[in-house]
């Protein structure tokens, strides 16, 4: 019996099978195509890795581990901050050379990411609509339609605040899980006493507001980043493009934590 090859770095990572995944749809090809590929495939990783860590997050905070939430929380944060930085990358492909290359993307595009939908819902903001962009019977709409029955990060939150003695209302935590996370006075005002008496609940709140403004920075950079290639063009496979794009824009994802500053 043979014994089985030794384990190395190329087999561990599987790297030949991973560098043949970049294949360029253009004639020649043209050049900057394999960049807009390993981009979007990187980003993908991105959104796999954010949604292991989510999952973590969110059972942390059921947990009561505040130090384990905290330091799942900055490890988000400093991923945000990666994908952030993807984008000066993407940047440096002018609108002439994507032009080059975009219609061979035919009918995809980013709009039928389903991870990123995956890590919109489980950061709470969901809308069962989305999930019809994804053909009946697949492995894409099933991950989505599990979301929506999962607890978001923030109803894990507040389950971490009931874990801490505060008095969150049962409804919230009763409420049907496919509808997105509205704002609530009485947690507002637990939230305002935390603030005021509380530092160590304090901190994750604020990590919260962080990965709340992070993902709005993303998606802000997202938006600019697709106005400065195609303008006001319609999206790749006919999404919506840019006007689509910045209605996303300075929606908070924990409206609590952003309306509280005003009474603080």
């Amino acid at each position: 019996m043979n014994p089985a090859p030794a384990l190395t770095y190329g087999s561990y990572l599987k790297i030949p099978e991973l560098l043949a995944l970049q294949n360029p749809r253009s004639d020649g090809p043209e050049h900057d195509e394999t960049l807009f590929i390993i981009i979007h495939q990187v980003y993908e990783l991105w959104f796999k890795q954010q949604l292991h860590e989510a999952g973590y997050l969110g059972k942390s905070m059921e947990k009561n581990d505040v130090p384990a939430a905290s330091a799942t929380l900055k490890r988000m944060l400093t991923i945000l901050k990666t994908m952030v930085a993807q984008i000066d990358v993407l940047e440096t492909m002018t609108p002439t050379s994507f032009v080059s290359f975009r219609s061979r993307l035919a009918n995809s595009s980013g709009f039928q990411s389903c991870q990123f939908r995956e890590f919109e819902f489980a950061l709470g903001h969901r809308r069962a609509q989305v999930v019809q962009h994804q053909a009946e019977g697949t492995p894409e709409r099933a991950a989505l339609e599990q979301r929506l029955r999962d607890p978001s990060l923030w109803e894990s939150f507040l389950r971490c605040l009931v874990a801490n003695g505060r008095a969150v209302p049962a409804a919230l935590l009763l409420r049907d899980r496919a509808l997105p996370t509205e704002s609530n006075d009485e947690v507002q005002e637990i939230l305002v006493d935390i603030y005021r008496t509380d530092p160590h609940l304090r901190q994750l709140c604020e990590m919260l507001v962080d990965l709340d403004e992070g993902v709005q920075e993303w998606r802000y950079r997202h938006v600019k980043m697709v106005e400065r290639t195609i303008g006001s063009k319609p999206g790749t496979g006919g999404s919506p493009g840019v006007e689509y794009l910045r209605t996303t824009l300075f929606k908070p994802l924990f409206p609590d934590l952003w309306e509280i500053r005003s009474r603080l």
